[in-house]
């Protein structure tokens, strides 16, 4: 899920921001808009690009009730990008199983299992034993998505519908949690996926306290400062841009992403959760009962080919930059 932002549905957020210099001079794989007019920018190139490279999505959520009654349709659109790997994550114990029969299925879904923080307080009573349990079974397997959220505490409306039926945990509960995670993260070097939504303060008071994986973490869907930025960069994060992005308010984040350093920068959807606007989306479903906007997995394709124009690369040069990187961080070939 996101951050700076609520997500869509009733589980992820996450913000955050990253580090460095290295805008390229290369000529662009699709038109480089005005900031003023990016969102509304044609999209078609992204089309003509098609096929070209193969794609690796660092964040999404294919187990999501969302997206069920479309999964079949969703997974051959995927498959036709051609995507290269999913890391599909679970938010609490009782979506694992459906997380785990995924990569079951598909040699290209990569499972992170973890308890989200908006789901900390409906959390089973045995769930770092199951944790534990299914970590053992897949020693390539991440954990996420994990972290910390004051969002659904201080601003979120009591009738927000993503949050019906939640507890939502004081942020000290999901303090605990996340930290307990965080913890079985760093001693089995796994891959962590980690959302922040309106507790950079405490995150960075989290991350400075304890063990982390000799590997890195990942921020998704980055929200946060520069500044910041450049502070989680030299303590090995990672930094996924989200196709939520491109949008005509989300200037501040995609100026935070104009300066990640290259080799710190990642590629996700969050699907079905932070849709694009309407012109950058070349995939779509229908909304949700409720008239939620649900955001299609294969939209992957869009989010690099806005991404590649923010940063002034060649389509093919940012896919070999995110593959290095992907296959840096989580180890997937």
């Amino acid at each position: 899920m996101t951050a700076g932002e609520p997500r869509s549905d009733s589980r992820n957020s996450a913000d955050q921001r990253s580090a460095r210099p290295g805008n390229s001079p290369h000529a662009t794989a699709v038109p480089a808009p005005q900031p003023a007019s990016f969102a509304s920018v044609d999209a078609s190139p992204v089309a003509q690009n098609r096929r070209r490279v193969a794609y690796r999505d660092a964040h999404n959520h294919l187990q999501d009730v969302w997206l069920a009654p479309h999964l079949e349709r969703v997974c051959a659109q995927l498959e036709a990008l051609p995507i290269r790997a999913a890391v599909v994550n679970g938010t609490v114990d009782n979506d694992w199983s459906a997380v785990a029969e995924l990569a079951r299925r598909f040699s290209w879904v990569k499972p992170s299992y973890g308890v989200h923080p908006w789901l900390v307080g409906n959390r089973g009573t045995h769930w770092l034993e199951a944790l534990k349990s299914l970590l053992k079974e897949d020693a390539a397997a991440g954990v996420g998505e994990i972290g910390l959220d004051r969002w659904i505490l201080d601003s979120a409306r009591p009738d927000d519908p993503r949050l019906a039926g939640l507890r939502r945990a004081p942020l000290e509960e999901q303090r605990e949690v996340f930290t307990i995670q965080l913890q079985l993260a760093a001693a089995e070097n796994r891959a962590v996926t980690i959302h922040c939504l309106d507790a950079w303060g405490m995150l960075t008071d989290v991350l400075a306290n304890s063990p982390l994986p000799a590997r890195g973490f990942l921020l998704h869907a980055y929200g946060g400062s520069s500044e910041l930025a450049d502070h989680f960069a030299r303590h090995g994060a990672y930094f996924s841009f989200n196709g939520y992005f491109l949008g005509d308010r989300k200037e501040r984040q995609r100026e935070v992403f104009r300066t990640i350093p290259l080799d710190r920068l990642l590629v996700e959807t969050d699907a079905p959760s932070m849709p694009l606007p309407q012109a950058w989306r070349t995939y779509k479903l229908p909304p949700t009962a409720h008239g939620q906007p649900v955001n299609h997995p294969a939209n992957i394709e869009a989010v690099y080919a806005g991404l590649a124009s923010l940063r002034g690369l060649p389509l093919e040069e940012l896919a070999q930059i995110v593959d290095a990187n992907f296959r840096r961080f989580f180890g997937y070939a």
